[in-house]
Formats: structure tokens, C-alpha cells, sequence
């Protein structure tokens, strides 16, 4: 059900208007009558609206209603969402208590009309869609490793010095990329579904070329003054047109009450993600996340920075058994001049496994640190579309040369946006 900027207006004339010359009784002043705090409980009804969580700001507002018939912006917002919710009796009902108990300026009266007039129908659900063509260059699309050279059984009597074969040295190619993006509200609590989809073909190296498939869902809720988003995936990769990887995904985002600035928010996430490797012996996994988010956004700058710790545990004899490592990542976005809006990326991931990668030939625990950096430039062209242009570097350091590997990218992208 879309929320219409005519209704945002209507809150903020109607509050006005509440201010200039409406007071409510003592007990709906912040006071706890029956141990319900009705202008808090006015407050959440708003950011129940503001969530999308439309049953749980309906109920609010009725309970606001029985106990505080005089509190005017119960009424009005929960008239609006009635119309728009399509219940055109109760919307009715409610306009026209509006109209006998305040005498509404003409500002309010216009928009009572209008949502009279509107017929009360049920406003289609959002729904949001992209898509995005890429054109890039990789300079290692197989990540190849950085030192040709590597000895087997190093620190033993008799080392092997081996020297590693063109496949398995980087491999430079172009690529285009088509990705799909569809978002939907499915219910009126807010909770969404939504799938996604992308397809690289290489110019050369087409046995590197993936399809990657998701779908999910998302659901909100308020607990007391935390809120809380639950988020189920599930997604599948393809590699050269066979099933290489598929993911389960279950994730809680925990947002408590911190004393923060208002434009700062701090969330903590919890999940677990089955991998599974339908062509590959032993690499299925589980793997448990704890993680940090803190973001900063304004109207000129937006910021985000993350901090996790991560549980990989084998469900077979994987090599190098289970491993724990780290993830830390921070990005920031602006706009440069005119229009122009530029983002810088870094990330950093690193595993440590718990036991020796491949006794009597590499006997060495294996100790993976990846960095990432990016750097992105989006103009706008028209309405809705942008052309990107992004400029990547990833750095693979390992203890185990035969895995360290570094890339550079460049990508062109088109991106459109429905409304």
C-alpha cells in the first residue's frame, strides 16, 4: 500500500493545527493512564506507519482512540490509512467524526476530499525494480596466483620446488553483466519478498562464466522501543552452466534504544548461512555471524562502517577443518559536484583455520587475509537512470602462496530505477 506524499502533508497540516488550537486532556499529555503512555503510544503508531508495519500502527491507533477520543491525529491518521487500506465505511466513519468534533482548517478539509473522492481503493502494494547492464575488464578472473613458484613439503628432508602450470596463473578478459533487482510488500506489517538475479558471460573465458539466483523475505517488528528485522534467503550459483553453490540464509538485525545523534543508528546482527557444493568433496559448511553496524547519514553524507565475528564450521572433513576469522568493512557516499555522487568502499575479511591445510604436503594452517577497495563515480543521465563507473582492487595475502592472488577491475555500468 503506498503512502502518498499528500498524506505525509496532511500529518504535518493536521499537527499544526493541533499546536495552534487544539488541547488534549491531561491524561493523553505524556501521562501513563492504566499503564498506557498514550502520547508514546501516538509516537510508535507514527514509526509503525513509517516501518510499513500498517497492522501494528491500526491497532495503536484504535486503542489511542477508545482511551483518548479527543487526541485529533489518532483519528486522522488512522482514517487515511483506513481509505487507503480500502476499508471505505470505517475511512468514512472516521472523516466525518474528524469533521464533527474539531471543525478542520480548509488545508484538512481538502484532503478529506480528496481521499473521499479517491473512492477509498486499495492503494497497489509498493513494489520497487532495477536493472543494471555492466561492462568491465578483470585482470584476474580465475584468481590465479601471484607467485608462480611453490614448493610441496617444505620443511621436510626433501622439498619439492614446483612451478605452477598457465592455468593457474592469473587470466585477464572482458565481461558483461545483466542484473535484476524486483522488491515487493507482501503483507500490510511491512514484511517484503524479494529476488534477485545476475548473469556474466566472459568474452573468452567462458568456463568461468555464473548465474546467480536469490529470493527472500523480511519481516519488522517493534519490541518495546527496540526493533527487530528478520531476513530469510535462499540463493543458488551457477559455474559454466552447472550448480556450483547453494545458500540458505537466516539473519536477525537487532536495533536497540541507544542515546545516539539523530543521525546516527547502531544495529547488531545475528545469522546463520548453510553453504553446500553440490560438485565439490567436503566444502559444505555453516557459517555463524555476529556482527556491529554503525551508520551515519545526512543529507550530504552517508556513511556506514561494520565490524563481525565469524564461525565457519565444516560439516565434513573440509581441509584445514573448521576455521573463525574476522570481516570489517566501512563506505561512504557523497556527492562530488552538481549532481555527481561518489563512493569509496574498503573491506576486509580474514579466516584462520584450525588445523594443518594438507599434512606432508602443506603443513601449514592456512591464514587467509582479503582486502578490498573500491572506488565508484555515478552521474545521473536521466530520470531514474545513472552511468556508473567503478574502479576495484582486491589483495588475497596468505601464508600459503599457492592462494595468494591480487585483481584489478574497471566497469561501465547503466542502472535503471522504477519509481
Amino acid at each position: 500500500m503506498k503512502w502518498t506524499v499528500r498524506q505525509a502533508l496532511c500529518t504535518c497540516l493536521w499537527t499544526a493545527f493541533l499546536v495552534a488550537g487544539v488541547n488534549l486532556p491531561a491524561s493523553a499529555q505524556g501521562d501513563a493512564v492504566g499503564n498506557v503512555d498514550f502520547e508514546n503510544l501516538y509516537l510508535d503508531a507514527l514509526q509503525a506507519i513509517s516501518d510499513r508495519r500498517l497492522d501494528d500502527a491500526k491497532a495503536a491507533l484504535t486503542l489511542l482512540i477508545e482511551r483518548v477520543p479527543q487526541h485529533a491525529g489518532a483519528w486522522m491518521e488512522l482514517a487515511v490509512m483506513q481509505c487507503d487500506l480500502g476499508n471505505k465505511a470505517e475511512a468514512e466513519r472516521l472523516f466525518q467524526g474528524l469533521i464533527d468534533r474539531y471543525s478542520p482548517p480548509p488545508a484538512i478539509l481538502e484532503i478529506i476530499s480528496q481521499h473521499r473522492a479517491s473512492g477509498c481503493n486499495i492503494a497497489p502494494a509498493n513494489s520497487r525494480y532495477s536493472v543494471t547492464l555492466d561492462r568491465g575488464i578483470d585482470s584476474n578472473v580465475n584468481q590465479g596466483a601471484s607467485n608462480p613458484n611453490f614448493t610441496l613439503g617444505a620443511g621436510t628432508p626433501t622439498p619439492i620446488d614446483l612451478q605452477l602450470l598457465p592455468d593457474f596463473l592469473p587470466k585477464q578478459d572482458r565481461y558483461s553483466t545483466i542484473s535484476a533487482d524486483y522488491m515487493r510488500e507482501v503483507f500490510s506489517n511491512g514484511s517484503i519478498g524479494f529476488a534477485q538475479l545476475r548473469v556474466r558471460k566472459y568474452d573468452n573465458l567462458s568456463q568461468y562464466d555464473t548465474v546467480a539466483a536469490a529470493a527472500g523475505f523480511e519481516r519488522p517488528w517493534r519490541l518495546g522501543n527496540w526493533g527487530v528485522r528478520a531476513t530469510g534467503m535462499l540463493s543458488l550459483l551457477t559455474l559454466d552452466g552447472r550448480l556450483y553453490q547453494k545458500q540458505e540464509l537466516l539473519q536477525a538485525r537487532v536495533t536497540p534504544p541507544l542515546h545516539l545523534p539523530d543521525a546516527m543508528q547502531f544495529s547488531v546482527v545475528g545469522g546463520l548461512t548453510h553453504l553446500q557444493y553440490p560438485t565439490q568433496i567436503s566444502y559444505d559448511s555453516n557459517i555463524w555471524e555476529l556482527r556491529g553496524l554503525l551508520s551515519y547519514q545526512t543529507a550530504k553524507y552517508n556513511l556506514q562502517t561494520s565490524l563481525a565475528y565469524l564461525a565457519d564450521r565444516a560439516t565434513g572433513p573440509r581441509q584445514g577443518g573448521h576455521r573463525e576469522g574476522w570481516f570489517a568493512s566501512a563506505q561512504g557516499r557523497t556527492r562530488l559536484y552538481g549532481e555527481v555522487v561518489g563512493e569509496l568502499g574498503w573491506t576486509r575479511q580474514i579466516w584462520q583455520n584450525e588445523a594443518v591445510y594438507s599434512p606432508g604436503l602443506i603443513d601449514q594452517e592456512r591464514h587467509q587475509d582479503t582486502q578490498i577497495i573500491r572506488a565508484t563515480a555515478i552521474f545521473p543521465i536521466k530520470d531514474r537512470q545513472s552511468v556508473q563507473v567503478e574502479l576495484r582492487n582486491v589483495s588475497n595475502k596468505e601464508n600459503i602462496s599457492l592462494f595468494q592472488y591480487n585483481s584489478k577491475s574497471l566497469q561501465v555500468s547503466w542502472h535503471w530505477q522504477s519509481l
